[in-house]
């Protein structure tokens, strides 16, 4: 199905302490992602980069919080432009760090209220970021947006998020890396959680397909965050949070192929690419390549590299 694919700059580096982060819209535009969804058929509007809403400096009651006002700022723009661009076509955030999906969901969760039709989410990440401003030691505010999407108390200081998403409508896929605070919020939680032991002994494909056929049972609309430490570091080095033991290429691959088959994903994040990291731009472009097969590009058209 032909998509209008609204391209959304989101170069935030707010949300962790390692600078780079901010070069990943650039990266991505310079990778080919526009020409690669050109060429599967799609119409690309790149819409250019967000800038925050201006905030005063502000402190939190948890002192290792950082950058708060700056964080809030990306928050407000990026939903902002998120609802609108869910209106027209197929919003894609190019990140920038993860806290950019506090902004990126509350946009597209506020189109789906305005249809009243419910969003799923789809975390493909080695983190739950379930974290909330109280319970983070680090202060790295993109541990916290799927604590701020599903609700949890805590970020007051936030804008209230549009339709919390229940945890039964959420899936991680490809966790293997869980603080023990974000291990005790979970507990009561019916979020989803396909950690590496599940994927290791049932495949990938297995809990994926039981999750899409919950979202097409509910018809509901799907939004997908794609954190580059999903993948394993082998492949994707240019991310601050490596992790061994992540995905592989060919299972990143089929994770595309079935979400695409689906006909159920209705938006994207693409967050932590840190081009300053990579090598010869080689996580850049396996994104792309991942973001194509998301969008229809099938097994046998991927090209041929020469370097």
């Amino acid at each position: 199905m032909r998509q209008t694919c609204i391209l959304i700059g989101a170069p935030v580096d707010s949300g962790q302490k390692r600078a780079g982060c901010l070069m990943g819209p650039a990266a991505y535009r310079v990778a080919g992602l526009a020409e690669a969804l050109t060429t599967l058929g799609h119409e690309v509007i790149d819409r250019g980069d967000v800038a925050p809403v201006p905030h005063a400096p502000m402190t939190h009651p948890n002192p290792a919080v950082h950058h708060l006002a700056e964080t809030l700022g990306w928050t407000e723009a990026l939903a902002q432009a998120g609802r609108a661009a869910a209106a027209e076509g197929f919003p894609i955030f190019l990140g920038g760090d993860h806290s950019l999906s506090l902004g990126s969901v509350a946009g597209v969760a506020a189109h789906a209220k305005a249809l009243g039709r419910p969003l799923f989410l789809l975390w493909l990440d080695a983190h739950t970021d379930f974290h909330t401003p109280q319970t983070t030691e680090s202060g790295n505010l993109h541990g916290t947006p799927v604590a701020y999407i599903s609700g949890r108390t805590g970020f007051e200081m936030f804008p209230p998020f549009p339709a919390p998403i229940p945890g039964n409508q959420i899936c991680m896929l490809g966790i293997r890396s869980v603080d023990e605070a974000e291990q005790r919020a979970l507990i009561p939680e019916e979020v989803e959680i396909a950690d590496m032991r599940v994927l290791d002994e049932r495949g990938i494909g297995a809990p994926l397909r039981e999750f899409l056929a919950k979202v097409a049972a509910a018809d509901g609309l799907l939004h997908v965050s794609l954190d580059v430490d999903f993948l394993d570091p082998s492949i994707a080095p240019a991310v601050g949070t490596t992790v061994p033991g992540g995905t592989t290429f060919r299972e990143a691959h089929l994770v595309m192929e079935l979400l695409h088959e689906s006909g159920r994903v209705t938006s994207l994040d693409l967050v932590e690419l840190n081009p300053f990291l990579d090598e010869r731009g080689q996580t850049a472009r396996l994104m792309v390549d991942l973001v194509a097969s998301l969008m229809g590009r099938k097994v046998f058209d991927r090209p041929t590299r020469q370097f």
